[in-house]
């Protein structure tokens, strides 16, 4: 491991431990799993007034609001086809089903030190991985001639554990969704480049963007990535957590999915073609944690037109 690397680590697990003895963070004993407490949840609350408020300024009251739970039907998880290009990130749920005599044979092996997961079985339903991805499951095939615009905001579980606060494995994405026409898509993605170093630029964070794509698995994963960069198809908003240590974290995604979900979910525009969607993902925690760390550990010592920018 070299100096550099070294320095970015003791960086992450520095402020990260800041915010644990602030109260900030409550760890739970696993790497990049956290509670909250009260002061991170305000400024949570805070970071959407000023999403939303955007939102409002940009759409008016057009956007459909949606909130699902951190779990989607396995069917429409297999809908997004997250697995075959995010396995190693993916999280399923499974659940006792058994009767007495299974439920004997678990707690036998429990007793003696065993594992006991193989009593288990899936109980069709999956972790959240992108705050978007129940809500194509849930339109109608055919769109209005406007296409639609989703609000969507909900946690998420990506399986990375970390010690960089940043990368956590439970966190929030709000974002911004519209599905219609591939002019409309193209257009709501470059429009929010814009819209979200706005918000950032209200609540006091120096960011840039970044052509950039998602870590796709496998062989077959770094050809999908190359196309997504080639493409242009996915800009990040990354902020300098920790100096010039890293090229910046990010905390907002602007992307263009094109036709994908259109043709796995049979979405039709109003003349009948296949839909194309494009979303903005705000990072709830990255931009909190951006906060304290630009800002400091106390939200009452922040510049007032940052708390002006997160107060209703």
């Amino acid at each position: 491991m070299t100096t550099v690397e070294i320095d970015i680590e003791t960086a992450r697990r520095e402020f990260r431990d800041q915010l644990i003895e602030a109260g900030l963070l409550i760890p739970m004993g696993i790497d990049g799993l956290f509670g909250r407490g009260a002061v991170f949840e305000n400024v949570i609350d805070g970071i959407d007034v000023a999403v939303r408020r955007k939102g409002q300024a940009v759409h008016g009251d057009s956007a459909t609001v949606l909130r699902f739970p951190p779990l989607f039907s396995r069917e429409a998880f297999e809908g997004t086809d997250y697995i075959a290009s995010f396995p190693n990130l993916t999280g399923s749920v499974s659940t006792f089903t058994g009767g007495d005599r299974e439920h004997r044979d678990l707690l036998e092996d429990r007793a003696a030190g065993n594992g006991w997961d193989h009593h288990l079985h899936p109980a069709g339903t999956m972790l959240v991985s992108a705050a978007c991805h129940p809500s194509y499951s849930t339109l109608d095939p055919q769109l209005p001639p406007d296409g639609r615009l989703l609000d969507v905001y909900g946690y998420c579980f990506r399986h990375e554990p970390a010690i960089d606060p940043a990368r956590m494995q439970a966190f929030r994405m709000h974002e911004y969704v519209r599905v219609g026409t591939p002019e409309q898509a193209i257009e709501h993605r470059e429009k929010w480049i814009g819209h979200g170093l706005e918000v950032l630029a209200a609540l006091g964070l120096d960011a840039e963007p970044v052509a950039a794509n998602d870590p796709f698995f496998g062989r077959a994963g770094r050809m999908l990535a190359a196309n997504q960069h080639a493409e242009n198809l996915k800009t990040e908003l990354v902020i300098r957590l920790y100096g010039d240590l890293t090229d910046g974290t990010a905390v907002v995604s602007s992307n263009c999915h094109q036709d994908h979900f259109g043709t796995t979910f049979t979405l039709r525009t109003a003349d009948g073609e296949v839909a194309h969607s494009a979303c903005v993902g705000f990072g709830m925690e990255r931009i909190a944690l951006a906060l304290f760390r630009t800002h400091g550990l106390d939200p009452a010592t922040w510049p007032v037109s940052v708390r002006a920018a997160m107060t209703a």
